[in-house]
C-alpha cells in the first residue's frame, strides 16, 4: 500500500513540476485552471466524500457475516452511490458558472476561461466517487493494494498530458500565457488529460472488483439489506463534510484575491503567492500523511471496526495508542525535512525561477510544521467512525470551521501579497486544534487510550528531528542554499544533490538520535519493511 502510494506521490511531484513548465506557478492562468481543478474534488468530498471514505467500510464488514457474504448489500450500495454520483455530477457540470462566480474571486474574462475549464473538469466528481466507493469495497474485503496503486495510472496520464501540451502548444516562459491568448486547444489537452487520468484510476479498479468473486450486479431495491442504518451514519457525516468544505470553501475564495492582484503587482516587477502555491504546499506537506498515514490508517481503521463489531475496546484503544506512535516515527521527520529543504524542494516546481521558488518554499514551510497533527488527527477520526459515530465528528467540525473561517476572514484583510502566508499559518493552527479537540472527545468516549505514551513518544521523535534539522541547515549552508547565487539555487540538477545530501545526513542524524533516546516505536515502525527486503530475493 505504501509502495503504491510512494509511487503516485513521486508521479504526482513530476506532474506538478511538469505543470510549472507548462503554465508556470505564479501566473494567472495557472491560478484561474488551480481553482477550477481543485473544484471537483472538493464537490464530491462536500455531498459525498465524507460517506464512502468513513461510512461504508464498517456496514460493509457487518453486512459479510450475512450467509450471502454482504454481496446483495455491496450490489445496492454501490448501485445506488453510482446513480447518485451521476446526478451530482451532471447538476454541478450544468451548473458550473453559478459554482464558479459564487466560490471564485476573479474578473469577468478570468471568469470565462475558468467556466471553460470547469466544463471539462466537472466531470471527474462521478469517477472520483467511483474510485472511492469501489475503492471501500475492495478494502473491506481485505484488498488495500489496487487502491493506493490506481493513482499511479491517473498520474502517468497526466504527465503524458503535459508532455503533449509542452509540446504542441509551448511552456510558459517562452509563450506567457493569459486569458486573452490561450486557445481552445489547449484547453483540450491541458484539461482533457486531467480529467481523463481521473476517469482511468476508477475503471481500473474494476479489474480487482471483479476478481473478488462477490457476484456483484445492478440492484435498485433499498428495502431488506440494512441500508437504513448506513443511512443514519451516512447523514451526520455528510452534513460534516459539508461544514468542513463549506470552511474550504471560503479559504479558496480567500485565496483567490491574491490571485485576481497578481496583475497589479506583477505590473510593479513583483511576484505573488496565489492559490496554486498554496495548493501545491499542500500537495508536498501531505505527501507523508498519504503515504505512511494513509497506509496505516486504511489496515488500522478495518482492526477498529472489527474490535468495536466484537465490543472489544481494550483492543480499540492499543490499536490508536500504537497507531499514533508509529505513524509519528515518519511524520515528525518528514517534517522537519520539508521545512529545512523547502527551498530545494520548491525549485522543483518553480518552473526555473528563483523567485517563484522562494514564494513557494515560504508557503510550505508554513503548512509543514503542522504535517504531524493532519496525521494525527486523520486517525483519531477514525476511532469515531469505526463505532458508527459520526456524531462526534460533526461536533468537532463545526468547532473547527468556526476557527478556520474566523482566521480565513482575518486573512483576507491582509494585502493581498500576505493573503496566502496567512491561510497556510490558519490551515496549520487548525490541525493543531483538531488534535486537542480530538483528544478530549475521544478521553470521554473511550477512556484512556495512551494519550500519555503518545505524547512521551512525540516529544522524544521532536527532539531528534531537532538534532537532525541541525544538521541538515548546516549541510545546506554549506552548499550554498542561505545564498541567492549558491550552489542550492543554481539549477534544478543543483537542488536534487542537495536535496539527497541534505536528506540522507538528516535521515542518519535521527535514527541515532532515535536510538539513543530509546525510541521503541521506529523498530516497530520498520519491522515490516525489513521483513519484505529480507523475503526479497
Amino acid at each position: 500500500m505504501a509502495s503504491g502510494t510512494l509511487v503516485s506521490r513521486v508521479l504526482g511531484l513530476v506532474r506538478t513540476a511538469l505543470l510549472a513548465i507548462a503554465i508556470g506557478s505564479t501566473g494567472l492562468v495557472t491560478d484561474i485552471f488551480s481553482s477550477a481543478n481543485v473544484l471537483p474534488n472538493f464537490i464530491y468530498l462536500m455531498v459525498a466524500g465524507g460517506v464512502f471514505n468513513a461510512v461504508l467500510v464498517p456496514q460493509i464488514i457487518k453486512a459479510s457475516k450475512r450467509p450471502d457474504g454482504g454481496a446483495e448489500y455491496v450490489s445496492r450500495i454501490l448501485t445506488l452511490c453510482l446513480l447518485v454520483l451521476a446526478g451530482i455530477a451532471l447538476v454541478a457540470t450544468l451548473a458550473a458558472p453559478v459554482i464558479l462566480s459564487t466560490v471564485l474571486s476573479l474578473s469577468p474574462d478570468q471568469l470565462a476561461l475558468a467556466t471553460t475549464f470547469a466544463y471539462w473538469l466537472f466531470p471527474q466528481i462521478f469517477f472520483y466517487g467511483a474510485y472511492a466507493v469501489i475503492g471501500q469495497i475492495l478494502n473491506a474485503n481485505g484488498r488495500f493494494g489496487a487502491y493506493m496503486w490506481a493513482p499511479v495510472v491517473n498520474n502517468i496520464i497526466a504527465i503524458a498530458g503535459l508532455l503533449v501540451f509542452i509540446t504542441f502548444i509551448g511552456r510558459e516562459e517562452t509563450s506567457s500565457f493569459s486569458p486573452e491568448n490561450w486557445t481552445t486547444q489547449a484547453t483540450v489537452i491541458l484539461a482533457g488529460s486531467t480529467t481523463l487520468g481521473i476517469v482511468m484510476q476508477a475503471l481500473i479498479l474494476l479489474v480487482p472488483l471483479r476478481r473478488l468473486g462477490l457476484g456483484l450486479r445492478p440492484s435498485f431495491g433499498l428495502r431488506g439489506v440494512g441500508l437504513r442504518e448506513t443511512g443514519k451514519v451516512a447523514k451526520w457525516t455528510i452534513i460534516t463534510m459539508l461544514v468542513g468544505n463549506g470552511a474550504y470553501l471560503v479559504y479558496t475564495a480567500v485565496a483567490t484575491i491574491a490571485s485576481e492582484a497578481r496583475p497589479e503587482y506583477q505590473a510593479m516587477g513583483r511576484e505573488i503567492a496565489g492559490q496554486l502555491n498554496l495548493e501545491t504546499a499542500s500537495m508536498l506537506y501531505i505527501i507523508p500523511h498519504s503515504v505512511i498515514t494513509l497506509s496505516l490508517a486504511t489496515v488500522l481503521f478495518n482492526q477498529m471496526s472489527h474490535a468495536y463489531s466484537e465490543k472489544n475496546y481494550d483492543g480499540v484503544r492499543a490499536t490508536l495508542s500504537q497507531g499514533l506512535r508509529a505513524i509519528g516515527v515518519a511524520t515528525v521527520f518528514c517534517s522537519a525535512v520539508l521545512i529545512v529543504l523547502a527551498g530545494p524542494i520548491s525549485i522543483w516546481f518553480s518552473g526555473g525561477s528563483n523567485v517563484s521558488a522562494a514564494l513557494q518554499a515560504q508557503v510550505l514551510v508554513l503548512l509543514a510544521i503542522s504535517a504531524p497533527f493532519l496525521s494525527a488527527t486523520f486517525l483519531m477520526n477514525r476511532a469515531f467512525y469505526a463505532n458508527e459515530d459520526a456524531k462526534t465528528p460533526l461536533v468537532m467540525q463545526l468547532i473547527l470551521s468556526a476557527f478556520g473561517i474566523t482566521l480565513a476572514l482575518g486573512a483576507a484583510t491582509l494585502p493581498a501579497d500576505r493573503i496566502i502566508f496567512a491561510l497556510a499559518i490558519a490551515y496549520s493552527l487548525g490541525n493543531v486544534a483538531a488534535v486537542v479537540l480530538s483528544h478530549i472527545f475521544l478521553r470521554r468516549s473511550l477512556g484512556d487510550y495512551g494519550g500519555a505514551r503518545v505524547f512521551d513518544v512525540h516529544v522524544r521523535l521532536v527532539v531528534a528531528a531537532l538534532a537532525a534539522s541541525a544538521v541538515g541547515s548546516a549541510a545546506l549552508a554549506v552548499l550554498g542554499g542561505y545564498s541567492a547565487d549558491g550552489f542550492a539555487w543554481q539549477s534544478l540538477p543543483s537542488a536534487t544533490v542537495v536535496l539527497v545530501v541534505c536528506g540522507a545526513l538528516m535521515a542518519v542524524a535521527y535514527y541515532l538520535m532515535l536510538r539513543v533516546l530509546k525510541v521503541s516505536e521506529l523498530d516497530a515502525f520498520l519491522a515490516p519493511l525489513l521483513a519484505k527486503l529480507r523475503r526479497t530475493p
